[in-house]
C-alpha cells in the first residue's frame, strides 16, 4: 500500500529511516491506492509510524466503519484470507 504524507513528514521519514525512533509520534497520511476485494480505499485517512532497523513504516487506518479499516483493526478469518487469495491469484 502507498500513503501520501506532507513534504515535511516525507523528509522526516527519510531523516529517521535508520535511526532509533521509539518515541516518534505517528504522522498523518492518505491511502493512495485501492485494496483489492474492498470498497474504494483510495483517500482513507491513515497514521504512519516510523519503525526501527530500516523497516518500512507501519500504516494504520483511522478507526472507521470502512470494511478495510475494520478488518485491519479486528483481523480476518481464514475464510476471508482464502477469498482474498482466490481473487488475487491468476485463474487458469
Amino acid at each position: 500500500m502507498w500513503v501520501s504524507v506532507s513534504q515535511a513528514n516525507f523528509h522526516r521519514i527519510l531523516d529517521l529511516w535508520s535511526a532509533d525512533v521509539e518515541n516518534e509520534p505517528p504522522m498523518f497520511g492518505w491511502l493512495c491506492n485501492n485494496a483489492p476485494c474492498y470498497p474504494e480505499t483510495l483517500g482513507l485517512k491513515t497514521n504512519v509510524s516510523i519503525r526501527n532497523d530500516g523497516l518500512r513504516p507501519a500504516i494504520l487506518l483511522e478507526p472507521t466503519d470502512h470494511p478495510f479499516a475494520v478488518d485491519q483493526r479486528n483481523g480476518i478469518s481464514l475464510a476471508k484470507v482464502e477469498e482474498l487469495v482466490s481473487a488475487l491469484l491468476p485463474h487458469h
